[in-house]
């Protein structure tokens, strides 16, 4: 009899984690390394928000919290979908957990049994098809073209789609590509799932306030009012409120699914941190003085990061609607042979090379699902920025 589940045979670890503690390494054996695969702002949580952990605390808040959150928090998550996105859900029917990653796994194990299909949009966040094989479904796969950019076209999604098909997982903006949908194209997403009423809607907001220029953000059940009753619309603060180490992810749905990951979040956690949840409250209700701010870096960094990628020997970098990521496409690559011998025959092997030679980490396409390309994160100072890109531009053209 074996000692390690099965169900580990069917995933693999995380690549942008994997690539991060090779970067960490490198740095601990004094590398000069510029990481540019965490996806991680690099501001600090705005100080309202830290102030009101601190009065959570001295108050005494650090008890266990209801499974699904405290109330004060699930008010919160309902006046936000309401404000922000035309949605109107009770309290009850919000659940709080310990991440977005959190939530998503409560929604799969609430839901999935052997054979349910799962389609995942590529590129897709690497952790999407190991959870949903964890939870005993089968991924699926609707794939997108740079010539889009990046974003998923209607009849693409409706070949994806079969009888076993439970739900979709859309990403808007993605993560790796920063692809955000306008209202008309989201609209054309829903009019393919109008047409197959068996398959759920998993929408993954995560990056929300993080898109640029006039770009107006929209999510599923607000473009179509008919997926309402069979969507999941989750989103969390760590992106927007640069909270990432708080763990707090949360989500709104129709009843009968909250009640299952309510459940389901019961016998695993319980309810998260106490303090972490008082400090999602200010940052839900509290002054958003600090996303203009957040926003205009990020989105002069991507214009800097895109612009230079552009100039660069092999690489064709689409400029992303949102997020704080590119995703530049190396097929030109493929191929050719670095300095020292080495012939790069896959994304990994290129991402592995600037590693090793150029001290910048990145993460290879293909553990999204999607290449030859790579993910470079962007939420980083400007000048480290700059310097990574000069480093790309030195490796791509030192290649034969």
């Amino acid at each position: 009899m074996a000692f390690l589940a099965d169900a580990l045979k069917r995933v693999k670890p995380s690549a942008t984690i994997a690539i991060t503690q090779k970067a960490r390494d490198l740095k601990a054996q004094g590398k000069d390394v510029i990481s540019l695969s965490v996806g991680e702002p690099d501001f600090d949580t705005p100080d309202n928000i830290k102030e009101a952990a601190i009065a959570a605390i001295r108050r005494g808040e650090t008890k266990y919290t209801p499974v699904a959150g405290i109330p004060q928090l699930r008010e919160a998550v309902a006046a936000k979908f309401k404000r922000e996105n035309g949605l109107d859900y009770k309290p009850g029917q919000t659940i709080v957990s310990t991440g977005g990653k959190h939530v998503i796994y409560n929604a799969l194990l609430a839901t999935l049994n052997p054979g349910d299909e799962v389609i995942c949009v590529a590129p897709y966040w690497v952790s999407y098809p190991d959870m949903v094989q964890l939870c005993g479904g089968k991924a699926t796969f609707a794939n997108t073209r740079i010539e889009d950019n990046f974003k998923l076209q209607p009849e693409e999604l409706e070949r994806a789609i079969t009888p076993k098909t439970k739900w979709v997982i859309m990403n808007s903006p993605s993560n790796p590509s920063g692809a955000a949908y306008t209202h008309d194209e989201m609209k054309k997403l829903t009019d393919v799932l109008m047409r197959h009423p068996h398959v759920w809607i998993l929408s993954d907001d995560m990056y929300e306030h993080l898109v640029y220029g006039e770009f107006q953000f929209v999510t599923p059940a607000q473009v179509e009012p008919g997926l309402y009753e069979r969507t999941l619309t989750m989103n969390g603060v760590s992106k927007s409120y640069a909270m990432t180490g708080w763990r707090i992810g949360y989500a709104a749905g129709p009843q009968q699914l909250i009640t299952a990951m309510d459940t389901v979040q019961g016998q695993q956690t319980s309810g998260t941190s106490a303090i972490s949840q008082w400090a999602a409250v200010e940052a839900l209700n509290g002054t958003q003085d600090h996303l203009p701010v957040f926003k205009k870096a990020f989105e002069r960094r991507r214009d800097l990061v895109v612009s230079m990628l552009n100039q660069t020997r092999g690489l064709k970098c689409p400029t992303p609607e949102g997020a704080f990521y590119v995703y530049p496409d190396c097929s030109e690559l493929i191929g050719k042979t670095m300095p020292n011998g080495k012939k790069i025959e896959t994304d990994e092997d290129l991402v592995l090379g600037l590693l090793e030679t150029e001290s910048v980490a990145a993460v290879h396409g293909s553990s999204f699902g999607l290449g030859p390309n790579f993910r470079i994160s962007y939420a980083t100072a400007d000048e480290t920025l700059e310097e990574a890109c000069r480093r790309i531009q030195r490796f791509c053209a030192e290649l034969r």
